[in-house]
């Protein structure tokens, strides 16, 4: 917190409770809301640091619709906040969706204030080492935080704070994404976080014909088909104790699908042609850019084993949707690559960072990463431009409508300034220039999320 006051927003609608735990809170500046409407405007002008959320709220007390809206509105708005679920209602089911929402951690009631109290000083002394590394971060321009992962934006970093959350419990996890986004630098920092001993074990299943996807999964025995001169492990066993990342789930055909589900609900295997059960510890994590929920509604998908590996379901926002991160990963690897292919080579000119700013990324980190590489091999003198980068012109249709022309500035402006302050919208109005008043009917008029 930058004025060192710690605000915390307690939503409940229990009277009672409301009074119990502002007594029990008076170390911070507790704030108190008993519906959404009224939590989310307390974000808004208030910003806590830690907000513990009921997910019973009126009109649905005695469910969670409102109290998952109000998670998704807060995290909306401030992506750093660490929201505590406290829920009665299916506490497993609730817990896990609210962990997959992004939510920081889950207490089920009836609560006790001792315990619940040390989740919340936690919470605030996560947020303050989180605020610190940021603001690190931002000084010596994006450092990398899960996997490698190199990102300044709010969207990504919410992400990587629900990985690092998800890490050490026990259930699949499911990347969704497109193409070039990260996924599989993000499971390789989950099974670093997960603190389990074994390897890391990647396959694309798009990549293997589908005659030797199930040997390449579960291995075979000696003789077991033409060619099999000896046993050989496939890719689940090598991950014991580990993690298998299953990239391109999508494309595993229907036959071998009721395979992997037997050995998500049993944790055993037969290798082909062999009639041992051999019990493995494999941790699953599977990413597709593929709409799997389309899948499952048309049958090429099978909706039981999509349920055992979506116990938790990450989706990774597109570079596109991560305001200033190309500028940072494409610094990073013009370090790198000079390093190796034309160390004469030191930085982008003026022309090269505005066209890395400007373009969409339809590739992704991939595509970014290989203009990059190819513009350190072919610049002639110290800078990197966008002719070397092949972008000029890429992005240079112009703008009549001058209204349109001052909405696309602003909303640039402002999606870059939000970057740079962390999410903060007191520091994103100074960056601006304007009131704090100014810049909510800013996000509100242009449909941004602040």
């Amino acid at each position: 917190m930058t004025d060192g006051v710690r605000k915390l927003l307690i939503v409940e609608d229990d009277l009672g409770l409301q009074r119990q735990l502002r007594w029990a809170y008076d170390g911070y500046e507790v704030l108190v809301a008993a519906d959404r409407a009224e939590a989310i405007d307390l974000v808004r002008a208030e910003e806590p640091a830690v907000v513990t959320l009921d997910l019973g709220l009126p009109p649905d007390p005695d469910g969670v619709s409102e109290g998952f809206s109000a998670l998704a509105e807060i995290l909306s708005l401030k992506p750093d906040c660490k929201v505590i679920v406290a829920s009665g209602h299916g506490a497993r089911e609730s817990a896990l969706k609210a962990i997959a929402d992004g939510a920081w951690d889950f207490y089920q009631k009836p609560i006790d204030i001792d315990t619940l109290g040390l989740i919340v000083e936690r919470a605030f002394h996560v947020h303050a080492l989180e605020t610190e590394n940021r603001r690190l971060a931002a000084q010596s321009a994006g450092q990398s935080v899960l996997g490698g992962i190199i990102t300044a934006a709010p969207e990504m970093l919410k992400v990587t704070r629900t990985i690092e959350r998800v890490a050490g419990a026990d259930v699949s996890v499911m990347l969704l994404g497109a193409s070039g986004a990260g996924k599989e630098l993000l499971a390789r920092g989950l099974h670093e976080a997960s603190g389990r001993r074994g390897a890391f074990v990647v396959i694309n299943c798009a990549a293997i014909p589908e005659t030797l996807l199930e040997s390449e999964l579960f291995g075979h025995e000696k003789g077991a088909f033409t060619g099999a001169v000896k046993t050989t492990e496939g890719k689940i066993e090598q991950a014991h104790g580990g993690t298998l990342f299953l990239d391109e789930i999508g494309d595993v055909p229907l036959a071998l699908q009721v395979k992997l589900l037997r050995f998500l609900q049993e944790r055993v295997i037969e290798r082909i042609g062999g009639r041992k059960a051999i019990p493995v510890d494999t941790r699953i994590v599977c990413a597709t850019h593929q709409d799997v929920d389309a899948m499952v509604a048309d049958g090429s998908f099978r909706e039981d084993l999509y349920y055992r590996l979506a116990e938790i379901v990450v989706r990774i926002p597109s570079l596109a949707e991560r305001p200033g991160d190309a500028v940072l990963l494409a610094q990073h690897f013009l370090t790198r690559h000079a390093r190796q292919l034309n160390p004469q080579v030191t930085g982008f000119a003026p022309d090269a960072r505005a066209a890395i700013d400007a373009w969409s990324w339809p590739g992704n980190v991939r595509e970014l990463e290989n203009r990059v590489k190819r513009a350190v091999i072919m610049a002639e003198g110290k800078t990197v431009t966008a002719l070397d980068l092949d972008l000029e012109g890429e992005d240079d249709a112009t703008v009549i409508n001058l209204k349109t022309a001052r909405e696309a500035a602003d909303r640039k402006a402002i999606r870059h300034a939000m970057a740079r302050a962390d999410g903060n919208i007191s520091n994103t109005a100074r960056l601006l220039g304007i009131s704090r008043p100014t810049l909510y009917d800013l996000l509100k008029s242009y449909g941004l999320h602040g």
